[in-house]
């Protein structure tokens, strides 16, 4: 029943579309599902997909600084990622004279490429299963003696492998740890900035157009991975050479169609696919809104003064788009969730199990018992993480507060201390402390007059009113060592960070009598002694409880194609080219275009603006090849791909393996797609392969880069 009425609520989708993304899918690349992928119009093998033994395409996708998904695209290593998965790198290296965010970066040779210390690309070498070993001698343990032995397992198994300095294995659980995978990975470690749209390209919308569908962005960044003489990874050196790679990919700028067939490739960060009707509900009315209240609050704070201060946006810009990201994206799930019905369409499902097995329908009362029981420690912990995060000062206040315990108790030694000294300097360079004094007196207001009494410190009874808390941290700001206005022998920590840290014990004493060090530990002892352990002991149990629940939908609906959540390794999602149906009589064309930036264009508007040379190119409609069948340059297409975060930079590829866009989003009414996939909403969103050629060549003059590139007309 549960299916029938799922793809009928489809009904705008082709029927085989509806069919075959049901239920979405973030696939290990070593078990694609090839029949299937075929069906819908891939060319390729699984083997094209995923071999070590031979070039393939795994060998073009990379994991960019441990979050984002890169791609190669030439013979000489040049790598393509999102604009905002680089945004740091192309920050670091602007000042006010040389703003690459406003202004961007081009290089015009392989000698003007700009060095990022501590960025990594790691390549996925091999995948194997090894579920029996990890489980050997695991059958009827207790909880803890079970996570013990596993450890042990992995840790043998690990060992096992033979692997190089710049080699590394990773054992991952899937299906909650019902079965295991080994990742053996290369890591490189000299890659370079090449180049970088005007943030009024690659980040053209900004927060309005976050989420949100049509979009317009050129949300893209090109770097290069450099290595030895000998083609291997190690630290930057001037003597590094352009990596050559096993395989890239080729460019294809051919005009796209609705129902084309699209896959993705990378490294999905999260989803909870299987999650039983109660947790949803959860999400969708209790944790997701504590979230959005205190990022409300911080953005709305952080706003107003980078409206005005220049300096400040420049600070903040990384900052404010990283709170921004998912605040934007939790209002959106919460909208989805209730629209696409999940928890409805969840209890439909549970119930269709239990017809099936009806001992299911124990697992799904212990559920609905231990959801019931975890969710005030739940709420307290959705706003006491937010808070802390989202106060830069009360974190920096939690980072004192470590430094000074583990001098006090000896656990850190110079390397150590030199370490927290290079961390604060950093912090220090991107944070205003009278900007967020403003944000932790409105922060903490907020969290006084939420949560019940029983959890919160009796301090915070006197911080109920944000004005008066504003005048009171703004005080507190001035003196305080941490916020690096205060002096302490005889220096502040924003100017001399060395002076300050000279007698390390002395300023222990001094950090432990600082105000928001106090604050910061009352807040964080009352979480402790309230909410953290009784959190985590009914996590542990509805864990163990979801890992039962997992193996028993798997071994029920036989006919479900079962696919592991992301947790941040490889995978490949496939899906079509398609507009949306959103709500109704509203629907979204595919593909948007050039005019389109020329529609939102707003000058000197910090998100809308246009560079001067883009609306010369397009009034003179030069073009070149980049011009579709519209006589238009595209922009921006949609498809229905299953991606989150972690996809952002993931290449989109046609069915010979084509690069024909980059993910960098997706549409504001799917994304509770990691957690309801619905085929009728969940839209990925990509830049068009056209648009980031004919920025680089036509707007950027950087044509040497295309002569690297095979380039598919």
């Amino acid at each position: 029943m549960i299916n029938k009425k799922f793809l009928l609520s489809a009904v705008l989708l082709p029927a085989a579309m509806a069919f075959a993304q049901q239920y979405g899918g973030m696939w290990i690349p070593t078990e694609v599902n090839e029949k299937e992928m075929k069906q819908m119009g891939m060319k390729l093998s699984a083997n094209d997909i995923f071999d070590p033994s031979k070039p393939s395409l795994e060998d073009a996708v990379v994991q960019f600084n441990g979050g984002c998904t890169a791609e190669i695209i030439s013979p000489k290593g040049l790598l393509l990622t999102n604009h905002h998965c680089a945004y740091g790198q192309i920050q670091r290296h602007s000042t006010m004279e040389n703003d690459y965010l406003s202004e961007g970066f081009w290089a015009m040779n392989q000698g003007e490429e700009l060095p990022n210390p501590g960025v990594t690309v790691d390549f996925v070498t091999d995948i194997k299963e090894v579920t029996e070993q990890v489980l050997a001698q695991t059958q009827n343990l207790s909880a803890e003696k079970l996570d013990r032995k596993i450890s042990e397992n992995i840790e043998k198994i690990s060992s096992s492998f033979k692997t190089l300095p710049y080699q590394k294995v990773v054992i991952k659980p899937m299906y909650y740890g019902n079965k295991y995978y080994a990742y053996t990975i290369d890591t490189y470690k000299d890659v370079r900035l090449v180049g970088a749209p005007p943030s009024s390209i690659g980040k053209f919308g900004s927060d309005t157009d976050n989420w949100v569908f049509p979009r317009h962005t050129g949300d893209f960044t090109v770097l290069r991975i450099y290595a030895d003489k000998d083609n291997k990874p190690a630290e930057y050196s001037p003597n590094n050479v352009p990596f050559k790679p096993k395989h890239y990919l080729p460019i294809s700028i051919k005009d796209k169609k609705e129902g084309d067939f699209t896959m993705v490739y990378g490294f999905p960060g999260r989803t909870t696919e299987y999650l039983p009707s109660i947790a949803v509900e959860k999400i969708r009315s209790e944790i997701d809104p504590a979230m959005i209240d205190v990022r409300d609050v911080a953005l709305k704070t952080l706003d107003e003064k980078m409206r005005t201060d220049p300096a400040v946006k420049l600070k903040y810009a990384s900052k404010f788009a990283s709170v921004a990201n998912y605040w934007k994206k939790w209002k959106g799930e919460v909208e989805g969730l209730t629209k696409s019905k999940a928890v409805e369409k969840k209890k439909e499902y549970e119930t269709y199990l239990i017809s099936k097995n009806p001992a299911i329908k124990k697992t799904i009362d212990q559920f609905n018992v231990l959801y019931t029981q975890q969710a005030p420690y739940a709420l307290n912990r959705a706003y006491y993480t937010e808070v802390i995060r989202n106060a830069e000062t009360l974190s920096l206040a939690s980072f004192y507060s470590n430094i000074a315990d583990a001098v006090k108790t000896g656990k850190i030694d110079e390397k150590g201390l030199q370490n927290a000294k290079n961390r604060l300097k950093s912090l220090y360079a991107n944070y205003d402390p009278e900007l967020d004094a403003k944000v932790t007196a409105k922060v903490i207001a907020l969290y006084a007059n939420r949560m019940d009494a029983s959890f919160l410190p009796p301090v915070l009874s006197n911080y109920k009113d944000e004005k008066k808390n504003q005048e009171v941290f703004e005080q507190m700001s001035k003196s305080s060592v941490i916020t690096g206005r205060g002096a302490f022998n005889g220096a502040t920590a924003e100017k001399d960070i060395d002076k300050v840290f000279s007698n390390p014990m002395q300023l222990a004493q001094e950090i432990k009598r600082d105000p928001f060090v106090q604050l910061f530990e009352s807040l964080r002892d009352s979480y402790l002694k309230t909410t953290d352990k009784q959190f985590t002991s009914y996590q542990n149990q509805i864990d163990a409880l979801q890992k039962l629940y997992m193996k028993q939908q798997m071994e029920t609906d036989t006919k479900r194609p079962f696919f592991p959540d992301a947790n941040s390794t490889l995978r490949v999602t496939y899906g079509k080219i398609a507009g949306s149906n959103p709500k109704d009589a509203l629907y979204y064309g595919y593909q948007t275009h050039l005019a389109g930036v020329m529609e939102k264009y707003v000058p000197g508007d910090y998100e809308f603006d246009v560079p001067e040379k883009l609306i010369d190119l397009y009034n003179k409609k030069d073009f070149g090849i980049y011009a579709n069948s519209t006589g238009d340059v595209p922009v921006n297409f949609t498809a229905t791909n299953h991606t989150t975060g972690g996809n952002s930079g993931s290449p989109a590829l046609d069915a010979d393996g084509n690069l024909i866009g980059l993910n960098f989003d997706r549409q504001w009414e799917g994304t509770m797609s990691d957690i309801n996939f619905d085929p009728r909403f969940s839209r990925n969103i990509m830049v068009d392969s056209k648009y980031i050629l004919f920025i680089i060549d036509k707007f950027a003059g950087a044509s040497w880069l295309l002569d690297e590139m095979k380039i598919i007309k």
